[in-house]
């Protein structure tokens, strides 16, 4: 099947259009029209990505985060993502990303992580205007019933292998008006306050985003992979409807980056 095929499918869901203007998702090694024959699904193309793709006769790697994010001014593999793209052109291998379009994509990431936590009647926190019904960032939702706060963020912990959730004071010893976005979410702050939620879920926290809340709701930072670990699920199930005949395997190798300590 040629590459483009496959890219058409995938932006069918979530087309390039959605991607925000820093990004650089798409097709980021690789010709068009080359015939590829397997694909390999990853958060990140890392150098255990690629040996397992190697070792799995994967043409093609699929992942959330773009290998290229920054342009590259030189090619002489001093660096992982060098190095990763050398091997990836020496290998015959094809890079494609599906980033932010995926995050806004209706159905996309934080209504995909949102359904896992159990949270229902699912609304946009930040619609992107003039891009479509159903595109923007984030998601608030409801538990089907109220459950005891610190026993939520156990479950969310448990559910999603997090070493450790960083969070703001809790508000409210219950919990559930409950807002989602996956990735760095800090952004959307203010908007998961507007919405009236008791807690918002979200990554890549700084120390004053634990003071923004002020009261008025419970913030968690639970791990920007382990928030977007749900992308391998949402583009395997993509390649399962849309390309049944194409050969597609989830990555045992796609690991987070961010080691915890336990005490």
């Amino acid at each position: 099947m040629k590459l483009r095929e496959i890219a058409e499918a995938i932006e069918r869901f979530a087309p390039l259009a959605l991607q925000e203007d820093y990004d650089n998702a798409g097709l980021v090694v690789g010709d068009p029209e080359a015939e590829v024959h397997r694909a390999l699904l990853a958060v990140d193309v890392t150098e255990e990505v690629l040996a397992e793709a190697e070792r799995e006769g994967c043409d093609l790697i699929v992942t959330h985060h773009p290998l290229i994010f920054h342009p590259l001014r030189r090619l002489n593999e001093a660096d992982y993502v060098q190095r990763c793209v050398a091997r990836a052109i020496r290998s015959g291998i094809a890079l494609y990303a599906c980033h932010t379009n995926l995050d806004s994509a209706p159905g996309g990431m934080s209504w995909r992580l949102a359904a896992e936590l159990g949270l229902q009647e699912l609304q946009l926190l930040e619609p992107s205007p003039g891009k479509g019904e159903g595109v923007g960032f984030g998601v608030a939702g409801w538990l089907p019933e109220a459950v005891p706060t610190c026993e939520f963020l156990r479950r969310v912990a448990q559910q999603l292998h997090v070493g450790a959730i960083r969070h703001s004071d809790i508000v409210s010893g219950q919990v559930r008006h409950v807002a989602v976005c996956t990735g760095a979410g800090a952004s959307l702050m203010g908007e998961a306050l507007a919405s009236g939620v008791e807690l918002y879920l979200t990554a890549d926290l700084r120390y004053n985003d634990f003071m923004t809340p002020s009261g008025r709701m419970t913030v968690a930072d639970i791990g920007h992979f382990e928030s977007e670990y749900c992308a391998i699920a949402i583009l395997f199930e993509i390649f399962s409807k849309n390309l049944r005949t194409f050969a597609v395997r989830k990555s045992v190798c796609s690991r987070n980056p961010v080691n915890y300590l336990c005490q």
